[in-house]
C-alpha cells in the first residue's frame, strides 16, 4: 500500500490543520482568541522548499546563524576598539589614525547588522545575502588595510628590524566564521572563500609595487620562499573552508531527509502515545500546516500493530462529519515507516482545559458534547464503536471562524460491530482503553463491546468536566478497573453543587453498570443533554470571549506561527 491517496473532504483543502494530544502536555496548541482576516500571500515558486538549500527552514538558520556571527564578530571588533582608543597615541604612531577610523566603522555597520537581524523575524533570501556580504565584506575590508599597513610598517622599522610578517592569521580567523556560520551550496562557498584567500596576497602584491622598502626587503630575502609560504597557507585554509562547507551541508541534507515523508517536512513532536507519534508538518508545495502520525520504529515490525494502525486509518476516513478529524493521505515510506496525515487545529484538549482552569460551566459541557454526540452518531451508523473515548482524544478547537469546535479523534482502537477479519487483531479477554474513563465491559475484558460502551466514556468525561475529577480516581489502575465494574461513582452535585440536576441525571444515567441501563445511543443523548434547561448557554461567542480573557498569550503565539507558517 504505497502512497495511497484518500478521498479528500473539502474541496480540496489537503492540509488545513489540526494538532493531535496523544497524552502529552505539549501535545496540543491553543485556540486564537481573536483571528484576523485572511492574509493575501504571493505566488510560491514550485521548487522552494524542494531540497533543504531552498526551504524556508534553511532561510530560518542562515538568519540565526548571520545574527549570531554578526554579534560574535561586533562584540570582537568593539574589543580591538576599545583597545586601540585605551592605546591611541601608540596605534596613531604606529599605524595612523585610519586603522581606529576602521574600527569604528566596522564596528558600527556589524552593530547596525546585528540589531536589524535580531529585531526583524521575517527575511527574504536576498535581503539575507546582503546582510552575508556586509557581515563579512566589512571585516575582509578592515583586514585589506590592516594587512597593507602592517606589510609597510614592519619593512619601515629601519636596519636590522625590517621583516615580513605573517598576515594569514585574520584572515583564516573569517574564513573559520564563514564556513562555521553559513548555510551555503560547497561551489558558492568556494567562490567567497577563494576572494579571502586571494585578498591578502593581493594586498601583498599591492605593497610590492607601491613601497620602494618593501619591495627592496623581499628582494633581499628569498622572494619566492615567502611569497609562496604565504600562498601555500592561503590555499590550505581555503581548501578546508570549502570542505567544511560541504561536510556540514551533507549533514544537514541527511538530517533533512530523515525529516522528510513523501511532500511532506516535519517539523516538531506534538505529542507520543501507544500507537506514535504526532509530528507537526509542512506539505512542501501547497505551504500549509497539517498533523502526521506515524508508527514508532520499534513497533514498525509487529503485523498486528500495523494492521491496527491502518486499521485506524480507514477507520477514521469513512467519517465525513464536521466533528469528526479530516484524514487526507496515508502511506509507507522506503523503510517501512507507515504514516497518515490530518488536519492541524490549534486548540486545547478537554484535559487541558480542566486541568488548567478547571471544572466547565454546564453551557460548556452541553455545547461540547453535543458535537461530540453529533460526530459518534455518524461513526456508529457505520458500526464503528470508538473504545477509547477520553478528554485527551476530544479537542476543543479554533476552525472555520467558531471556537470551542468540538473534534473527536484518535479511532486507533475503533472496532466495527460485526468484522470477521478483525478478530486476530484484539486478543479475545484483552483490555483496550484508557482505565479512568472506559467501560464495564471494557473493564472485564468483554468481547461484546456496542455503542452503549463508547456512552459511558461519554458519562466518565462529562463527569470530568463538571467535577474536575474523573469517577474513579484511584492511583493504581487495577483500583479503577475494579471500581467501573462493581462502584457507583459519587454524586457529582457533591464536587461541584453548581451542576444543574438534569446534567447530573445524565452523566449517572450515562455511568450505569448495566449497558441496558443507559442511552442506548448517542441521538437519545444528545437530545436529552439539549433538553437542559441552562440558565446562561454557551456558544461560540461565549468561547471567543472566554479565549480572549482567559487564553495563555504565550501559547496563543505558538498556534499563531503555527497557522501562518506559510507566511512569507
Amino acid at each position: 500500500m504505497a502512497d495511497r491517496k484518500l478521498p479528500n473532504r473539502g474541496e480540496g483543502n489537503f492540509a488545513s490543520g489540526f494538532a493531535e494530544t496523544i497524552e502529552s502536555p505539549r501535545g496540543s496548541l491553543p485556540t486564537v482568541p481573536n483571528p484576523t482576516p485572511p492574509v493575501k500571500r504571493r505566488a510560491v515558486a514550485l521548487l522552494e522548499g524542494s531540497a533543504p538549500e531552498l526551504s524556508q527552514e534553511t532561510l530560518d538558520l542562515l538568519r540565526d546563524r548571520l545574527r549570531l556571527v554578526s554579534l560574535v564578530l561586533c562584540g570582537g571588533f568593539a574589543a580591538f576598539l576599545f583597545r586601540g582608543l585605551w592605546s591611541f597615541e601608540e596605534v596613531v604612531a604606529i599605524r595612523g589614525a585610519s586603522i581606529l577610523v576602521g574600527l569604528v566603522a566596522v564596528t558600527a555597520v556589524l552593530a547596525l547588522l546585528a540589531q536589524r537581524l535580531c529585531v526583524r523575524c521575517n527575511f527574504v533570501l536576498r535581503h539575507l545575502r546582503v546582510a552575508e556580504i556586509l557581515i563579512f565584506g566589512a571585516p575582509a575590508l578592515f583586514f585589506c588595510l590592516m594587512t597593507y599597513q602592517r606589510l609597510l610598517y614592519c619593512a619601515n622599522l629601519g636596519q636590522g628590524h625590517a621583516h615580513i610578517p605573517n598576515i594569514t592569521g585574520a584572515w583564516g580567523l573569517l574564513i573559520f566564521a564563514y564556513t562555521v556560520f553559513v548555510p551555503n551550496y560547497w561551489r558558492r562557498a568556494a567562490m567567497a572563500l577563494s576572494m579571502f584567500g586571494i585578498a591578502p596576497l593581493v594586498m601583498f602584491g599591492l605593497a610590492y609595487f607601491r613601497s620602494e622598502q618593501f619591495a627592496t626587503l623581499l628582494r633581499s630575502e628569498d622572494f619566492f620562499g615567502v611569497f609562496s609560504e604565504h600562498l601555500l597557507v592561503m590555499v590550505l585554509m581555503v581548501v578546508i573552508g570549502v570542505i567544511g562547507v560541504k561536510t556540514i551541508g551533507s549533514l544537514r541534507s541527511e538530517a533533512f531527509t530523515a525529516r522528510q515523508l513523501g511532500q511532506y517536512r516535519l517539523k516538531q513532536m506534538l505529542g507520543s502515545g501507544g500507537m506514535g507519534e504526532v509530528y507537526l508538518a509542512e506539505h512542501q508545495m501547497m505551504k500549509r500546516p497539517c498533523a502526521i502520525k506515524i508508527i514508532r520504529p520499534e513497533k514498525a515490525g509487529d503485523p498486528k500493530v500495523l494492521a491496527r494502525f491502518e486499521r485506524e486509518v480507514q477507520a477514521t476516513a469513512k467519517l465525513s462529519h464536521w466533528n469528526s478529524i479530516d484524514i487526507y493521505d496515508y502511506g509507507r515510506t522506503d523503510d517501512g515507516t507507515f504514516y497518515y496525515v490530518m488536519e492541524f487545529l490549534p486548540g486545547h484538549n478537554i484535559g487541558e482545559l480542566v486541568e488548567t482552569y478547571g471544572p466547565l460551566p454546564a453551557g460548556r459541557v452541553v455545547h461540547l458534547m453535543t458535537q461530540v454526540c453529533d460526530a459518534l452518531a455518524e461513526a456508529h451508523s457505520h458500526g464503528l464503536v470508538h473504545r477509547d473515548i477520553k478528554p485527551a482524544n476530544i479537542y476543543c478547537a479554533y476552525r472555520g471562524g467558531l471556537f470551542d469546535v468540538a473534534k473527536i479523534l484518535d479511532f486507533g482502537l475503533a472496532k466495527p460491530l460485526h468484522d470477521n477479519q478483525d478478530s486476530g487483531l484484539t486478543q479475545e479477554g484483552s483490555i483496550t482503553g484508557s482505565p479512568l474513563y472506559m467501560s464495564p465491559e471494557q473493564a472485564t475484558g468483554a468481547n461484546e463491546i456496542d455503542q452503549r460502551s463508547d456512552i459511558y466514556s461519554l458519562g466518565a468525561v462529562m463527569y470530568l468536566m463538571a467535577t474536575g475529577r474523573p469517577p474513579f480516581d484511584y492511583p493504581q489502575p487495577i483500583k479503577v478497573l475494579v471500581a467501573h465494574a462493581s462502584e457507583s461513582p459519587a454524586s457529582p452535585r457533591e464536587w461541584n453543587p453548581a451542576i444543574p440536576t438534569e446534567l447530573e441525571e445524565i452523566i449517572l444515567r450515562c455511568l450505569e453498570k448495566q449497558p441496558e441501563d443507559r442511552f442506548q445511543d448517542v441521538e437519545t443523548l444528545r437530545e436529552q443533554l439539549k433538553g437542559i434547561p441552562l440558565v446562561e448557554r454557551w456558544s461560540s461567542c461565549e468561547a471567543a470571549a472566554w479565549w480572549s480573557c482567559h487564553g495563555c498569550p504565550e501559547r496563543k503565539a505558538m498556534a499563531a506561527e503555527a497557522v501562518e507558517l506559510a507566511a512569507v
